[in-house]
Order: structure tokens, then C-alpha cells, then sequence
């Protein structure tokens, strides 16, 4: 029972990690690639201010939600005028979010060095105990946050004019001009909510773990996985995909070591291409 509770927060957490690249690569058909590095450059300012000022993490990372945001849009903008706009999206897009997380990754390597940083808050090192389950607050609070801002962006997509056609701008470029919305407007506005969740997800991140300028490359396999085994695009898909791939990396971490866990994304990936490659929900 305690590897299943453990699995579902796990989960959840993988599930915010996983949302930015859900709308880039799911929604814009943009293969961010760098997205990890995003969590752990918003990792890194949770810890600087939490150091100096003593601020929840969780409130930190939405407080730099809306930097996060601009730096997003800017990414967008250069990607689009050196790539999109003439066409060279697919290779050459793909190796500028390469070089964009190893130059981030070495940014943060030459500031803060190769020692893990960790953040303090009250909740920290306490558990919550009911009946036979232990709910670590590290893991409970990160858990919470996490599936309040994923149900937050999944409304935000459904019910607002920009969210729709956020959703619609990889599927019908042209039907979504005569509704008078701009595509490159829309996918920069994309990109930007993309990157500001990547602000509450590396705080969540550094709640559970202590980080290091590299810890974000554990994680690529994994979202990637979530976001395909979720279907491609749909936010309560990528939720749903990555609770059952962090319940059943739980399982194995408890009863076959933890050093078996980090192949499960993998091979998941894998079985998903191989056997439904639309993933379970099919394309949003």
C-alpha cells in the first residue's frame, strides 16, 4: 500500500515535470528537448532565493512563473525566425534545443558547480502518518502542487479562446487564421506558459530532491514516455500516463532496488511506439 500512496505522488510530480513538453512536443509538434534543463534552471532560483530569504519553495517557483513565461517567448521567437520560419523546424530545431540545454547546463555548472543543493522549508524531513501509510510531506506537498497546476492548465486549455487554439494550432493552421487568431502568436504564447511551468516544476523538483546542474537528463526519457503514453498533446493523459509510470517504478524501486526504476520510462516508450503509438488517449 505504501509503494502504491508513494507512486501517486510520484507521479503526480512527473506529471508537472512532463506538462511543459506535453504542449511543446504534444500540442506544437515542437521536440523541446531542453525542457528538463528548464526545471532544473527554475531549481536553481527556488534555491537562491530560498537561501536568502528563507520563502517557500512552491511560492517561490509561482512567483517566477511569469519570468519564466518571457523567457519562453523569447525562446520562441528565435527558434521561429532562425528555424520555423524557413522551414528548417525538424532537424535543425531539434539540435538548437540540444545546444540550448548543454549551454544552460554549463551556465549552471560554471555558477553553482557539481555539489547538490537542497532548499529548506517547515514541512521538510516531517511525514504524515495514517493508519499503515507514511505520506512523506517532501513528497505530499510537491504531489499537491503539481495536480493543482496541471488540473489549472488543462482548464486554461479547455475553456479559454487562446487555450483551444493553442490545441489547434499543429492540426489546422489555416481554419485557425479565419478564426482570427495568429499561429505564430499562439505558439509563442505556448512555449511561454510551457516554460513558466517549468518554474513549479523545479521547485517541486528540489523539495524532493537535492539537485545538481545535470539531474535533468534522468528525465528526459522519462517525460518523454509520459507525454507519448499519454497521448499526444492531452494534459489529463499526460497525468494519468505519469501516475502509472511513477506507480510502477514505485514497485519496482521497493521490490527489486531502486536501480532498476529509471528503465522503466525507457521501456515503456518503446512498448508504447510499438503497440499504440497515438498512446492511450490518442492525439489532443
Amino acid at each position: 500500500m505504501n509503494a502504491v500512496v508513494a507512486g501517486l505522488m510520484l507521479g503526480a510530480f512527473y506529471g508537472a515535470v512532463a506538462l511543459g513538453l506535453s504542449i511543446t512536443f504534444g500540442q506544437l509538434d515542437i521536440v523541446n528537448i531542453a525542457h528538463p534543463t528548464f526545471v532544473i534552471l527554475g531549481s536553481f532560483v527556488v534555491y537562491i532565493v530560498n537561501e536568502n530569504f528563507g520563502i517557500d519553495p512552491v511560492l517561490i517557483g509561482v512567483a517566477f512563473m511569469p519570468a519564466f513565461y518571457v523567457l519562453g517567448t523569447i525562446l520562441y521567437r528565435v527558434y521561429y525566425v532562425s528555424f520555423e520560419r524557413t522551414g528548417q523546424e525538424s532537424l535543425s530545431g531539434l539540435a538548437f534545443f540540444f545546444g540550448v540545454m548543454f549551454i544552460l547546463e554549463v551556465v549552471l555548472i560554471l555558477t553553482f558547480g557539481v555539489d547538490y543543493r537542497l532548499v529548506d522549508a517547515p514541512y521538510i524531513g516531517k511525514t504524515l502518518h495514517v493508519g499503515p501509510l507514511d505520506m512523506p510531506y517532501r513528497m505530499l506537498v510537491p504531489a499537491i502542487a503539481a495536480t493543482v497546476m496541471t488540473g489549472a492548465v488543462a482548464l486554461y486549455m479547455t475553456k479559454t479562446f487562446m487555450g483551444k487554439a493553442i490545441q489547434a494550432v499543429s492540426q489546422d493552421r489555416l481554419a485557425l487564421q479565419l478564426m482570427g487568431a495568429d499561429p505564430i502568436k499562439v505558439k509563442r504564447i505556448a512555449l511561454g506558459i510551457a516554460i513558466a511551468t517549468a518554474s513549479v516544476a523545479g521547485a517541486l523538483l528540489i523539495i524532493i530532491q537535492p539537485v545538481e546542474p545535470s539531474v535533468g537528463r534522468m528525465y528526459i526519457g522519462r517525460i518523454f514516455a509520459i507525454v507519448v503514453l499519454g497521448g499526444m498533446g492531452s494534459i489529463s493523459g499526460t497525468l494519468i500516463a505519469a501516475i502509472l509510470i511513477g506507480v510502477v517504478e514505485s514497485f519496482i524501486a521497493t521490490f527489486y532496488g531502486p536501480s532498476w526504476a529509471p528503465a522503466v520510462g525507457f521501456s515503456i516508450l518503446l512498448l508504447t511506439l510499438a503497440i499504440r503509438p497515438q498512446g492511450m488517449f490518442g492525439r489532443a
